[in-house]
């Protein structure tokens, strides 16, 4: 294993202080039965770990997130009670699977020398926090200050708790539960709408024609879930597109949308310029196979092997992780013994409300 860094010359909070890739074993075996081969780890690092190692903040990324918290969470670095820059060393891991810099589908399979694609092996959350206690043990710290993260980067931090329940000193995950059968369908849908699309071409697409119809309706599908029917009501109601668009005398079925449809439109598009469909199948599939206790007697036998001091949130208007279902594993893991405390952001912004009310959060986190 080793690890290969670019040092950036800067003394701004914002930026990385150290971009490295991290080189897994040269075998990395999956909890699903594949092997990895020459893979690695794409991580950012923020200050300076201390001497004692003992004040790192890991901070585990969403779906299309990537090791660079601070172009998608910069709110993190002015969260005082929570993280001080000054004081604490931030590290943004890019998880397997994805296209930001670790080993995923666009990466070269040593075995053929053409990109995996479709062929990438099948990946866990268990197997994305193997991979990342291996970096930390190359990087010596043994113990976590804090780990903390939403959506899938909470299915993370939850995976992290009981599966190394002695490198966490708290642990906060947001927005974060098994999915429901609602949310599988969506996922469903949403992978269909890729591998459907004429371009997709069995996963083997070139880099410069990708499925993109494809992929930009999975996210708009996506972002239905992200959001709320409050807030799609306050923000587009039964308008006509801004752009100009007119639903009831435009003809033509590419014509005529409402605002909302253009909204959705315009995410599709921005998502094909920095994402890859086959890490859209492949992160997908991991979310929907997201369950910690899976493999224990009891779900007791799970949650009782939390040490960390445990905060979960849930979002009231999430529909796709409802607060209740966060809220229910926050008193599973009290009855079995370990610390947990549950706390609620109210907001009508739905799952994404980590994103776009990261004051609000963080505050609730700091009472």
């Amino acid at each position: 294993m080793s690890v290969a860094a670019t040092q950036i010359e800067t003394h701004h909070a914002l930026v990385p202080s150290i971009e490295a890739d991290f080189a897994l074993p040269s075998e990395f075996p999956l909890e699903a039965g594949g092997v990895l081969h020459g893979a690695v780890l794409r991580y950012s690092l923020y200050g300076e770990i201390d001497p004692k190692r003992d004040n790192v903040v890991l901070v585990c990324h969403a779906l299309s997130g990537s090791a660079r918290v601070h172009e998608w969470w910069p709110a993190i670095f002015s969260a005082p009670g929570l993280v001080d820059p000054e004081k604490e060393a931030v590290l943004g891991i890019n998880i397997l699977g994805s296209c930001y810099g670790s080993t995923g589908p666009s990466s070269i399979n040593p075995a053929t020398g053409n990109p995996y694609g479709a062929n990438f092996p099948l990946v866990q959350i268990s197997d994305i926090v193997r991979a990342q206690a291996l970096l930390l043990d190359k990087l010596q710290i043994d113990r976590v200050k804090l780990a903390i993260g939403a959506s899938i980067g909470g299915m993370q931090v939850l995976e992290w708790a009981i599966q190394l329940p002695t490198r966490l000193a708290r642990a906060i995950a947001i927005g974060a539960a098994p999915l429901g059968a609602m949310g599988l369908g969506l996922n469903h849908l949403q992978r269909q709408a890729i591998m459907l699309d004429p371009g997709w071409k069995n996963g083997n697409y070139p880099p410069d024609t990708p499925p993109r119809r494809g992929l930009a309706l999975a996210r708009e599908l996506a972002v239905c879930s992200y959001k709320s029917n409050d807030l799609f009501a306050q923000r587009y109601g039964r308008q006509p597109d801004r752009g100009g668009e007119d639903p009831w005398h435009d003809t033509g079925p590419h014509k005529g949308r409402f605002d909302i449809a253009g909204y959705l439109d315009h995410q599709g598009e921005k998502f094909n310029a920095r994402f890859d469909a086959n890490s859209y199948l492949a992160i997908t599939r991991m979310m929907d196979l997201f369950d910690p206790t899976r493999g224990y007697a009891t779900s007791d036998q799970a949650w009782g092997r939390i040490q960390a001091r445990m905060t979960l949130v849930g979002i009231s208007s999430d529909w796709l992780f409802p607060a209740s279902d966060v809220a229910a594993i926050a008193k599973q893991i009290t009855a079995a013994g370990a610390s947990c405390e549950y706390r609620e952001l109210v907001s009508n912004h739905g799952h994404d409300a980590f994103l776009a009310e990261p004051q609000a959060l963080l505050e609730i986190l700091r009472a």
